[in-house]
Formats: C-alpha cells, structure tokens, sequence
C-alpha cells in the first residue's frame, strides 16, 4: 500500500510517502522557527496560514521526489490530533479533498501515536511489547505497549511537560526561540555539579512526573547568582543549564527504570521531540544496559514532528480497513490510551 502522510499539528508542515512493501520513499519538512521567532513562540494563526501556503507545493515535490503521481496513491494519512485546531484543520482539508477527489480512503492519525512508531522506521525496529517514553514540549508520558493501538498508560506529568520545562527554563535565562535546544546546547559546556538541582518525585514510589517545581527552583537560582547585568555571568549560566538539564534526564531515566521493572519488559522506545537529546540518550542506554535492557529511538530528524511518522502510522491502520468518513477530523485534545488496535470497532 503506497501511502502519503501530511502533518500540520503545529508549526512544522511534515509530508511523506510510505510504502508498505519498499518502505519510506520521500519525505520533506518546513519548520516555521523564524516566523515565531520574534513572538518567542508559537502563534496559532500564523501557523495555520503558513501551512496553508506551503501544504500544496510540498505534496507536489515529495510525490515528485518518490516518483510517483497522485494516481499511485492507496490512501492517505493526516494528524487529526493533538494539536493546534487551525493547524490540524489545514492538514485535514487538504487530505480529505484530495482523498475524495482521487476515489482513495483517508485516515486522520494521532500524532503521538505516530511519535511511538516512529522508531518503526529504522533498520532496527523494536519488538512488540515494549515501554515506550513520549517525552516533548506538550507531553511526558511512559505507555506500555503491547501492539500497535494496545496502549496502557503507566504514568505522565501532572503539570508541565519536560520539553515545556526546557523551553519556559529558556525563557528565564533569556534564549532565544526556540528555548529548548539552546539550553541543551549550552549544558554541554557547563559543570554538572556546581549547582545541586532536585529530582522531582523520585523520592516517592509512582511513574507520574512534575517539573514546574524544578523550574522555580531554577528561577530562584538565577535571582541569587545574578550580577550587574540582569542576568549571571556566562559561566554561571552555562553551569545552571548543565544542572537543569542533568535534573530532567536523572528523573526521566529513574521512572524509565521503574517503569521497565514493574512491567518485567526489556524494551524501551523512547520519542518525540526530547528523545533527540544527546545526554538523555546516553543516560538511558548506560541505565538500561545494567538492566539487561535495550532503548530504541528514532532518527533525530524523525523526533522533531514529521509526515514520515504520520504516513507509517497511517499505513498500518489503513491496511487494517480502517478509515474516515466524509469529514475533517480535528481533535485538539486526543488521549492516546482511547486508542483501538489493529482490527477493532472504532
């Protein structure tokens, strides 16, 4: 089955042809980073109209990138939610006229459904059943996975979500849209041990996470350590970003840990937009290696939001029969554990 993906939950246009038999064919990616730049981020209107500017050409070079033509096309896979309701409304329209126009089914995804699979996309796939970590700026979640659809949530952030900790961390120390990255970038050059950063909730049993309490330990850090400017001298502030980020990852790795004890399983997929962070990477293998343990990731450029991820995810559940009605399916709030599996009602 030959399938095109288009996703638009947010400020990245994602499109992508999967086929089932040769694999990813094509795939391209728009970010809207310098649009929301000046806003220091994300404005849901100018992200609608952009991907309504873009959407179009990019179908028409990643079909041409594939070689093939809207007539080869099987079906089509488009994020339906979580997102932005704009955003995901132009994804969807596109889709769906193109779908009906063409005589093809169309299937609205969820997009962090499409995040778990995207390790799926490697030449090392992980095994079903597995642990997975979905970890960006508007989740944090540890899901046990026994198949494609067969999702139980196991434990997620009772408040901000790691990658929204990052980028609000970002903001206090002045960085530049987009916050996250940049404070990653800046710990790697500053001492992990200068400061004593907590680790929130590993002092109690449980898989839940909560990291605003970890942010207004650093804004209180920062007030003490400022100078004569506004904000701490540069090695001050690469030495606060370094113990930040040590703080998120020891805690997401110590409730990985649990999390893949109290299941007894031996595989941890880890994904979203977090999961390309290098020292996350490294903490997870190193943790889980003990435990005889293996952690499975995808491609940075398939952590980030994409249609590679959307198209796959899409192509399994259009094998099984499954698709939308004659309309736009946008649902800006989408729990993944409501899920079907493969095959089931929906």
């Amino acid at each position: 089955m030959l399938v095109l993906g288009v996703e638009t939950s947010c400020d990245e246009t994602g499109v992508a042809v999967y086929d089932s038999d040769r694999g990813l064919l094509a795939h391209n990616l728009y970010s809207q980073v310098k649009l929301h730049a000046e806003y220091g981020g994300v404005v849901p209107e100018l992200a609608s109209r952009d991907h309504v500017r873009k959407i179009l050409p990019m179908l028409e070079q990643v079909l041409a990138s594939a070689d093939v033509t809207t007539a080869d096309l099987d079906g089509i896979a488009y994020t339906a939610g979580p997102g932005l309701m704009g955003a995901l409304m132009v994804g969807g329209a596109a889709a769906t006229a193109l779908g009906y126009t063409l005589g093809i089914p169309v299937l609205g995804v969820h997009h962090m459904e499409g995040h778990l699979l995207a390790p799926m996309l490697e030449d090392n796939p992980p095994a079903f059943p597995f642990v997975a970590l979905l970890v960006s700026g508007g989740h944090t979640q540890l899901v046990a996975v026994a198949a494609i659809g067969e999702y139980e949530l196991l434990g997620e952030s009772i408040d901000d979500a790691a990658g929204e900790a990052f980028d609000k961390t970002a903001k206090l120390l002045d960085l530049d849209y987009p916050g996250g990255p940049r404070l990653a970038a800046m710990a790697d050059r500053g001492n992990i041990d200068r400061f004593s950063f907590p680790r929130p909730m590993t002092d109690r049993p449980g898989l839940e996470f909560s990291f605003s309490g970890l942010k207004t330990y650093t804004r209180n850090l920062i007030e003490k350590n400022r100078g004569e400017d506004v904000l701490p001298d540069e090695q001050c502030m690469l030495d606060i970003c370094a113990g930040f980020q040590e703080a998120v990852v020891d805690t997401l790795v110590i409730k990985c840990r649990r999390a893949m004890q109290q299941t007894g399983m031996k595989r941890l997929v880890i994904a979203g937009g977090v999961s390309a962070n290098t020292r996350l990477r490294e903490k997870l293998e190193v943790a889980l290696a003990k435990e005889g343990a293996e952690v499975f990731y995808a491609r940075h450029e398939f952590c980030t939001d994409n249609g590679a991820m959307i198209a796959y995810a899409g192509c399994q559940r259009l094998l099984a029969g499954e698709k939308n009605e004659l309309v736009i399916a946008a649902t800006p709030r989408w729990p993944l554990d409501k899920l079907t599996g493969l095959g089931e009602a929906v």
